[in-house]
């Protein structure tokens, strides 16, 4: 019989190599300490994912030979790691996930140029992202949530599905070279004083932007769906190359500051048309090519000039209310005849309420009272976890 000595040195033996058999032909290969992120960094290749454990810190550096993970990567639940890098990795086919790593400082991936998707959220302790050059340039999905980064720089894919931006309370910044998004672009609830520039981007499928101080999209020429600008901090939003809304609402509501909309070139919008609480607009005229809507008009606020010379055809109604004396103008689109506007027009000079109603317009399509929240869309990812366990038949042997 195996003496109590031996079997102790035996099960130590197991739970350290255990511990320490981390390899590169895992399905996961689990980091639980540094000497295993040196071993894994080592490898040419791992086709599984890799799981930083929740004990596994302050510092993991995956920098080596490791080119590419085909699974993912994620470090979720660790409040001890402070520094995240590789110099190396080129290539995470899944998800790159990283959550709930409140200790988090320091995150650098200078090799990095594809992944399937990052999903991130809550790094409350995280600064700033260092991608290298040229960055993120292919990606399916992009979620970054509550985390402490003044900037968002290096994701210049491309083509996105989906990219939300919400709750980093800190970023001031954020630059991207998109050109498509095939689902949503999401920015809410970040910092007071967030740029958001988007040279590049053409066509969108939906847009949902919120306290935004600064947004240009000088290259948009197309929205597939919904166009959507509520509570934001701009004074201007010009838009030269838009021509269509494809099927959803265009929207404006809340932005106290906003002072000047131009979208000269638009010619229609597929949805609801609304324009509510933007108390400093004293103009409605940047509309100056459209010619359809497929739902209703709803422009509501403080202006003073409304007018849409080229329009032809609104399928549901169109209320116009302001603060202002207007009345002018209601002559003009009071004349409108039932083959332009479909439902009938209401025009309501010096209505000191005007501000107060904020309702999207009723055309049956989801309108700005819809608007989701931003941290609803954090799609979850799926972690594996391996565990090896075979001190038993090791002990056996020796009985």
């Amino acid at each position: 019989m195996i003496s109590k000595e031996l079997l102790s040195a035996v099960t130590a033996f197991g739970l350290v190599s255990g511990a320490a058999a981390v390899s590169c032909d895992d399905p996961t290969a689990t980091i639980a300490s540094a000497a295993d992120a040196t071993t894994v960094a080592n490898c040419d290749s791992i086709e599984g994912s890799v799981l930083v454990s929740t004990g596994a810190g302050p510092t993991i550096d995956i920098s080596g030979s490791l080119e590419s993970i085909g699974g993912s990567l994620i470090v979720q639940n660790n409040g001890l790691i402070q520094t995240l890098s590789s110099d190396s990795i080129k290539t995470i086919g899944d998800v790159f996930q990283l959550k709930n790593n409140t200790a988090l400082t320091s995150l650098s991936f200078s090799a990095l140029s594809e992944v399937g998707s990052i999903d991130w959220a809550t790094l409350n302790a995280l600064p700033e992202i260092n991608f290298g050059t040229p960055g993120i340039t292919k990606a399916d999905s992009v979620v970054i949530a509550d985390t402490f980064v003044q900037t968002i720089e290096g994701i210049n894919v491309e083509s996105l599905t989906t990219m939300n931006i919400n709750n980093n309370r800190r970023i001031t910044r954020f630059s991207s070279s998109i050109k498509n998004l095939k689902n949503e672009l999401s920015v809410q609830a970040n910092g007071l004083n967030l740029t958001m520039e988007l040279p590049n981007l053409e066509w969108i499928a939906n847009m949902t932007i919120a306290n935004v101080t600064e947004f240009s999209v000088p290259s948009l020429k197309t929205v597939n769906g919904s166009m959507r600008f509520d509570s934001n901090y701009f004074t201007t939003f010009l838009a030269p190359n838009l021509t269509e809304i494809q099927e959803g609402d265009l929207s404006f509501v809340s932005n106290p500051q906003l002072t000047n909309i131009s979208l000269s070139g638009l010619e229609k919008v597929g949805g609801g048309f609304t324009i509510a609480n933007n108390t400093a607009l004293t103009e409605v005229t940047g509309f100056s090519g459209l010619t359809e809507v497929g739902g209703a008009v709803k422009v509501v606020g403080s202006f003073d000039q409304i007018s849409f010379p080229q329009l032809e055809d609104v399928k549901g109604t169109m209320d116009v209310a302001s603060t202002e004396d207007i009345s002018s103008s209601c002559d003009t689109l009071n004349g409108l005849s039932s083959n332009v506007v479909q439902g009938g027009v209401t025009c309501d000079s010096q209505n000191a309420n005007a501000n107060n109603d904020t309702s999207s317009a009723g055309d049956g399509s989801s309108g700005t009272g819809n608007t989701q929240n931003a941290a609803s869309l954090i799609g979850a990812s799926t972690s594996t976890i391996v565990s090896l366990a075979a001190v038993g038949a090791f002990i056996t042997a020796f009985m």
